[in-house]
């Protein structure tokens, strides 16, 4: 079982920047893609950001050019490093593991980050 606990969010002004971070234990985390998600009031949750085992990135439009996934497996953690944000990136922000042999999958239990002036 993956145990996921995210931190870092906050309030922030528009054009500010948050580092949001995401702790993994109880597996070996290198096994495991990690993706950040979230949900706005009122809407369904959405993939904002993902990073392989190897490495790869991918992200929603919304956010490309201004969010940066990583992670680093000897710390065991992922971060996601969010600039120039905007209002519109109001939301919940969930950590969220998953390894596809065997198929195992976690979510964190979320951290809020809320752009407002």
């Amino acid at each position: 079982q993956v145990q996921l606990v995210e931190s870092g969010g906050g309030l922030v002004q528009p054009g500010g920047s948050l580092r949001l971070s995401c702790a993994a234990s109880g597996v070996i985390f290198s096994l495991y893609d990690m993706y950040w998600h979230r949900q706005a009031p009122g809407k369904q949750r959405e993939l904002v950001a993902t990073i392989t085992t190897n490495g790869g990135t991918n992200y929603v439009d919304s956010v490309k050019g201004r969010f940066t996934i990583s992670r680093d497996n000897v710390k065991r953690m992922v971060y996601l490093q969010m600039n120039s944000l905007q209002p519109e990136d109001t939301a919940v922000y969930y950590c969220y593991a998953r390894r596809t042999f065997p198929s195992i999958d976690s979510w964190g239990q979320g951290t809020q980050v809320t752009v407002s002036s």
